[in-house]
């Protein structure tokens, strides 16, 4: 890998470019193609093909692990967002509809994988703190004379 960002160059460029025959762009929103645009115009490619790498690699390992599966899942929905922005569909939008679903899932998702050991460990925002058996010692209650 020699990180020259050849490869996504080559897609953002036919990403935002307008047809000369009549009929759409790859891109509906100029918000997006303005922003894959600046990603060209700023020669971001060769850093960028490492992010998209390491996002990759990130969100498979995650979701076969079955680590931070909710993390994972919403970073390849947000993977999946950008291709499906950028025009390309292809099983995109399936696979967004099943990232939404292990997102919504992440709270059962520790009983298979790492999820069951790590969670636990770091704690969640839905694990509910165990009461305190505790019997409150009584307060002293000064005399009145």
């Amino acid at each position: 890998m020699n990180g020259t960002g050849q490869g996504i160059l080559g897609f953002w460029t036919r990403a935002v470019a307008i047809p000369d025959a009549p009929g759409r762009p790859l891109i509906t929103f100029d918000w997006y193609r303005n922003f894959l645009q600046f990603l060209i115009d700023g020669g971001s490619a060769g850093w960028f093909s490492y992010v998209i790498v390491f996002g990759e690699l990130a969100v498979g390992i995650g979701l076969i692990l079955g680590a931070f599966v909710g993390l994972a899942a919403a970073g390849g929905l947000l993977m999946n967002v950008a291709f499906l922005l950028a025009g390309t569909t292809s099983t995109n939008p399936v696979l967004a509809i099943l990232g939404v679903l292990l997102i919504l899932a992440w709270k059962n998702a520790g009983y298979i994988g790492l999820d069951r050991y790590l969670l636990p460990i770091l704690g969640t925002p839905w694990r509910q703190s165990k009461p305190s058996r505790a019997v409150p010692t009584p307060k002293a209650v000064p005399a009145t004379t």
